[in-house]
């Protein structure tokens, strides 16, 4: 897979984008109450933005593992792939950078090709079988995607 140029940015989804995705409606978007998660944003030659949320707990392997931080050591940190937003409205987005661990920071600009890549391929997959060009497995499909957002987003997908 070639990765298309892309520009990316550490920011917060807005409370407009919590307003329009409520969590108890839209139950695999990241959201608790009060908490507004920082997401990996990424600018591609789409149309759309991919929003990808920095997790303290992920036990499932469809997203970047941090190894490095002292986070990582306690937990099971990294960027969830399954919770990705597709974004196309700019007022979802907060304007200010978002704090994230320092170490977590570091890493994800080391390994920002292989998160994209990874972020990238995730989507696609998605998107052919939605299209029925690759159609998975049907265990294969819901031990991926069965608790992801993405469901959320045709519209913004075109599918």
């Amino acid at each position: 897979m070639n990765i298309p140029e892309f520009d990316y940015q550490v920011l917060r989804l807005t409370d407009r984008f919590y307003e329009c995705y409520h969590p108890k409606d839209y139950p695999e978007i990241m959201g608790k109450r009060g908490r507004a998660y920082s997401c990996l944003l990424i600018e591609t030659h789409f149309d759309f933005f991919i929003a990808i949320p920095f997790r303290t707990e992920i036990k499932h392997k469809y997203a970047f593992h941090f190894r490095k931080s002292k986070r990582s050591r306690d937990h099971h940190s990294g960027l969830d792939y399954t919770k990705m937003i597709i974004i196309k409205n700019p007022e979802f987005v907060e304007t200010k950078e978002a704090e994230v661990d320092s170490d977590e920071y570091a890493e994800m600009r080391n390994k920002i090709f292989v998160i994209v890549k990874g972020a990238l391929s995730y989507l696609e997959d998605y998107l052919l079988h939605q299209k029925g060009i690759k159609c998975l497995d049907k265990r294969e499909y819901e031990k991926r995607y069965r608790y992801c957002s993405l469901k959320y987003f045709h519209k913004e997908l075109s599918l």
